[in-house]
């Protein structure tokens, strides 16, 4: 397999899972999203959803901060 990016290698192929151990999916308002945890706030990295209307909600922007009362896992 060949990749032609502009990207990193070792952002497309991380060294170890450690980088990963904290991200989970989660629901916030019926909309998925993959987050990372640290205490009690949960830093939004992806939003996973076929709704184009939710990824201009300025709440959920990747790098938002959302408390963790706020979200539902699953």
């Amino acid at each position: 397999m060949i990749i032609h990016s502009i990207v990193p290698p070792e952002h497309i192929f991380p060294v170890d899972d450690a980088a990963f151990s904290n991200r989970t999916h989660c629901l916030w308002n019926n909309i998925p999203l993959l987050v990372e945890q640290s205490g009690q706030s949960c830093k939004v990295v992806r939003i996973i959803s076929s709704n184009p209307s939710d990824y201009l909600r300025t709440e959920i922007q990747p790098g938002t901060n959302l408390h963790i009362n706020d979200i539902q896992f699953n």
